[in-house]
């Protein structure tokens, strides 16, 4: 025990014989340096407290001005800091759990007790006091903690039943403190596994059962009291006495919206063509080496198409890239619409295209090339100055073949086509100007 001397001592006591015993057992016991006050009803011990300042106060229940408890509330409101001892000629041990409730230190029954024993309660109340004042900066200095964090924290006890909820948590769940204390975890914190769509474990059955520290699957969700669903992530952590056994759990969980929204972003960027939103060359291979594997399980080839513009050069030279943009932004829906839903189309840079068609033969692969053609003729004056066409190479996969060699098939015969293409169209425009040259001679 603690053997610092009481300096300050207020006694609130109406029996006059019984303030002189309690004096005389302090200086019994050595303490006539205690500077002894005493007051006879509770209207002087409020004002005494409230202009001077004292290490403990002795107080009687039976005062002609305050009675019981009401007693007990009024010197705790007017010092809630200063450790309180009660006195009462009563051996009442619900009246004395109920002072203790309300902040006293100490019980104590009149002649019950002697100069020694009311030394040591008096030096063990003022230690108690000193305990429950670290004791509460501690916890005010966690709770203060938990709050400023950003993560949301969330406690039970071993039952499951919630303890506490931060101000994040009781944001992401929907749930004060107040509304969600001593319910069960899972009413509180509903989770689900947004794949499956299944109600996920209890995290805190899987703390106690596993008993170090666990983590609930990625894709788990968090269902808001309103219903709203939250993507999370967290960790589940036992708590334990000192025996450590485990005496309930702590969950930490964070909403992950943004960042999966942002990794989903960069996904898509990575895989898409910025101008178009198509599906970029990665992408494209990666569907392509699929199809090439899964063909020859239902017997079936995969057909690839690889488009050029023919004369979108000019144009974007003549009328500006921003024309440009939007001629492949137009061409680009365009071929959407006309392929089927398994199809793929692919923007490889520039003005060409590929379109990948599982399942499809060389036939269906031609006769597809007919549709792109007839949806791409662009009779719009705008473009009536500079004409376009388009040059489809055709490839079909052979057994064993790779992703790359039935593309650059594609990309090759593509190439024959628009030679062919400028051929002819050399070869045409020839023979124009000689069946002009006769008729100016005529």
């Amino acid at each position: 025990m603690s053997k610092k001397s009481i300096k300050i001592l207020l006694l609130v006591e109406d029996n006059p014989g019984d303030a002189r015993l309690l004096r005389e057992m302090f200086n019994e016991q050595g303490s006539q340096n205690t500077e002894f006050t005493h007051v006879q009803c509770m209207r002087d011990a409020e004002k005494h407290l409230a202009e001077h300042a004292v290490d403990i106060t002795v107080l009687d229940l039976g005062l002609p001005d305050a009675q019981g408890l009401e007693a007990v509330r009024r010197v705790r409101a007017a010092a809630p800091r200063v450790p309180l001892v009660v006195l009462s000629a009563m051996d009442d041990e619900s009246l004395a759990a109920q002072a203790l409730q309300e902040g006293a230190q100490d019980y104590l029954i009149k002649g019950q007790v002697d100069a020694r024993g009311l030394m040591r309660a008096l030096r063990y109340a003022i230690e108690r006091k000193v305990m429950e004042e670290a004791l509460f900066v501690e916890k005010e200095r966690a709770q203060v903690t938990l709050n400023c964090i950003g993560e949301a924290v969330v406690c039970t006890d071993i039952s499951g039943n919630i303890t506490f909820l931060n101000l994040v948590a009781e944001r992401m769940t929907g749930w004060s403190w107040q509304e969600a204390a001593s319910r069960p975890m899972a009413e509180v914190f509903r989770i689900m596994d947004s794949t499956t769509l299944e109600i996920c474990p209890d995290p805190m059955e899987m703390a106690v059962g596993e008993n170090p520290t666990v983590h609930l699957p990625s894709n788990c969700v968090l269902i808001r009291r309103d219903g709203f669903e939250i993507p999370i992530e967290d960790s589940v952590a036992p708590i334990h006495d000192r025996e450590g056994k485990a005496t309930g759990a702590v969950i930490v969980f964070r909403d992950v919206s943004t960042a999966r929204a942002m990794a989903a972003e960069m996904t898509y960027s990575a895989q898409h063509d910025f101008l178009t939103g198509l599906p970029n060359r990665m992408l494209l291979n990666d569907r392509v080496s699929q199809a090439i594997v899964l063909a020859p399980r239902h017997s079936n080839k995969v057909a690839v198409l690889f488009l050029d513009l023919d004369g979108f050069k000019h144009i974007n030279d003549s009328l500006g890239h921003p024309i440009g943009d939007k001629l492949l932004q137009s061409i680009a829906k365009r071929l959407v619409d006309c392929v089927r839903s398994s199809d793929t189309i692919s923007r490889q840079g520039g003005d060409e295209f590929v379109v990948l068609m599982p399942g499809a033969d060389r036939h269906a692969a031609s006769v597809m090339v007919e549709t792109i053609n007839e949806l791409l003729k662009i009779n719009n004056q705008f473009y009536s100055s500079s004409p376009l066409s388009v040059s489809i190479g055709i490839a079909t996969s052979e057994q064993g073949e790779t992703m790359e060699s039935v593309v650059k098939r594609a990309d090759v015969s593509m190439y024959e086509e628009k030679r062919a293409h400028y051929a002819s169209q050399r070869k045409a425009d020839a023979n124009f100007g000689r069946d002009g040259q006769s008729e100016s001679a005529a």
